[in-house]
């Protein structure tokens, strides 16, 4: 109790409340930025029942998704090489600071581009907004002489990282998960507590004008016994894509363009992404829309039209990255698993038709984001959340994805 009681776990305690206030309405603000781009530049309004701006010309979309890649490559260039250089979620846990309007400019034009349409995920924005300005509270606390540990002032900016994902999706585990199983590699009570109430009040934030409702619709079935053998089968086949998936977005980010080159290089890579975009309107954005159009597909007729996506999305998503634009790949890697999924599903359905394809399509984005995170709890329960599923899913997607990592580390080996 008296440990309890210290001056510094107060602190914790307030700083923890007050950022997921804070944390949730920067991914609150992040949101609204995104529809209106979308609405200003592809003229529609991204929803889980309208995932693709399908009502628009073909043209619409390629000049929106080509200019939104011109204008990022400028600003991008800008900051890079004529201001300072934006300090990524893993340099600021060392220590490095992560200056707020470099690192604010940074955050919108990832959301920005990925409005217009550029093929990169969307959640790298509110996480380092989150722990930019979980550095901007410490600095505060300083000020006021209520200086936290070093271990505490890292959780609270890891935490704040994974807040930022909550509040825009809703999902408060897999915020506390982000923070616990990728940022600080480590489960505490502390690291647990501290990170699930900040991503829970940031989750409540979030969803004041948005609602509640589900990421991607899917049926409501419960997962039957015999999808196990389904499991069995294809989630060590998606560990194995998940760990080259990983490699690919690895490298790209190794190599990224951060010089003049990028004046060049990303409009190229979104002009081929406006080219696509004209007959296969899915490749665009962070892949919700391909992972939806999986999601719906039940025969098949689909399947090809499926693999072209998956492959075109992995590409050009890697190749996004590499020209320079910064962004996350876990929605890219839920929409890639998403249609391996779908494609056995079609194949798996013919045989045991109790088995509903949308639960076989989940199961491949489960654990092909497990694979390519390496983050087996946090691909689960991001899952869970976004798709609102019942208790069902968990010992299929959890057996899924421990057998993912397994065939993932195989293959990394």
């Amino acid at each position: 109790m008296n440990t309890f009681l210290k001056k510094e776990n107060w602190t914790l305690l307030f700083s923890t409340v007050i950022l997921g206030v804070i944390v949730g309405f920067s991914s609150l603000l992040l949101s609204l930025l995104l529809d209106g781009v979308e609405r200003l530049f592809l003229s529609f309004q991204e929803s889980a029942k309208d995932p693709a701006s399908l009502a628009i010309l073909p043209i619409h979309r390629f000049f929106s998704v080509f200019v939104g890649g011109i204008i990022a490559a400028i600003i991008w260039w800008i900051i890079r090489t004529k201001v300072k250089a934006p300090v990524t979620i893993a340099k600021g846990l060392k220590g490095e600071k992560m200056p707020p309007v470099q690192t604010a400019i940074h955050v919108m034009v990832q959301i920005f581009y990925v409005g217009t349409g550029g093929s990169v995920g969307r959640e790298l924005a509110p996480r380092e907004a989150g722990a930019m300005l979980a550095q901007c509270w410490n600095s505060l606390l300083n000020k006021l002489q209520l200086e936290l540990s070093a271990e505490d002032y890292k959780l609270l900016i890891a935490a704040a990282a994974g807040a930022g994902f909550a509040g825009v999706y809703s999902a408060p585990f897999t915020g506390m998960l982000f923070c616990a199983e990728i940022l600080l590699k480590k489960v505490t009570k502390k690291v647990i507590v501290v990170s699930l109430i900040m991503s829970s009040i940031a989750m409540l934030i979030g969803t004041l004008v948005k609602g509640f409702g589900p990421y991607y619709i899917v049926g409501n079935q419960k997962f039957p016994i015999i999808f196990l053998v389904f499991v069995i089968i294809v989630a060590p086949l998606c560990g194995v894509m998940g760990a080259f998936f990983r490699k690919g977005f690895k490298w790209a980010g190794k190599y990224q363009t951060n010089d003049q080159k990028i004046l060049w290089q990303l409009p190229l890579v979104a002009l081929l992404t406006g080219i696509i975009s004209m007959l296969f309107p899915q490749i665009m954005g962070n892949g919700r829309a391909l992972a939806q159009l999986s999601i719906d597909s039940f025969n098949q007729q689909m399947i090809w039209i499926l693999i072209i996506g998956a492959i075109l999305k992995a590409i050009v998503t890697i190749f996004t990255i590499r020209a320079g634009a910064s962004g996350g790949t876990l929605t890219p890697s839920i929409a890639i698993g998403a249609v391996i999924g779908t494609i056995l599903g079609v194949l798996f359905h013919t045989i045991f038709t109790s088995v509903p394809i949308w639960q076989c399509t989940l199961l491949g984005a489960c654990t092909l984001l497990a694979a390519s995170q390496q983050a087996p709890l946090m691909a689960l329960m991001m899952i869970i959340e976004i798709s609102h599923l019942n208790y069902s899913a968990i010992l299929p997607l959890g057996l899924g994805v421990g057998l993912a990592i397994i065939a993932s580390k195989l293959v990394s080996e």
